[in-house]
């Protein structure tokens, strides 16, 4: 079997992308999906179900890598098809811009935001989605929530490395502060 690395430009093998995350950051976009009414308020928020290598199970958001020489707007677009399937539809502006900057360590209590594995920075998006969105790769699952129910501590709980304070963050930019 061929190595990703060596069939596409910007991925790195296994063992490259390991020793660049213990000595660098690396960027990363973070996709809230969101479904809007006809006056383009939020009205439902799509979190994604995952399993985790231990074996548990965890609600997320869009999150990948951006590759070398990949547009953010690009990479929102390839991480959204690849979690949310080819017809999600997603409205991302010409010029996207984030609702907030998350800066993953992976020393806890830095920041809220924690990844064991690196250093990660994340520009993080909401988009609004209008297709049909059929989870896909590593995602299990995918819920819609208003609001209420999303800022629910139960759905936070579920939430690991900060995400569900990411989540806080979505509701409050839309102007449903928890």
């Amino acid at each position: 079997m061929t190595d990703t690395a060596d069939t596409q430009p910007g991925w790195f093998s296994d063992e490259e992308l390991e020793n660049i995350r213990g000595r660098m950051p690396v960027l990363y976009v973070q996709a809230v999906p969101v479904r809007v009414d006809e006056t383009g308020q939020a009205t439902h928020f799509g979190l994604l179900m995952r399993a985790a290598p231990d074996g548990s199970f965890n609600r997320s958001v869009v999150s990948g890598r951006v590759l070398y020489h990949e547009r953010v707007r690009d990479a929102l677009l390839r991480h959204l098809e690849k979690d949310l399937g080819p017809v999600a539809l997603p409205r991302i502006p010409t010029a996207p811009q984030p609702f907030t900057v998350a800066e993953y360590f992976p020393t806890p209590g830095v920041t809220p935001f924690h990844d064991p594995r690196q250093h990660a920075v994340a520009m993080a998006y909401i988009v609004p989605v209008s297709g049909d969105c059929q989870p896909r790769q590593d995602a299990l699952d995918l819920i819609w929530f208003t609001p209420e129910e999303a800022a629910s501590p139960k759905v936070i709980e579920e939430m690991t490395g900060g995400q569900g304070v990411l989540l806080r963050q979505a509701l409050a930019h839309v102007g449903h502060a928890p």
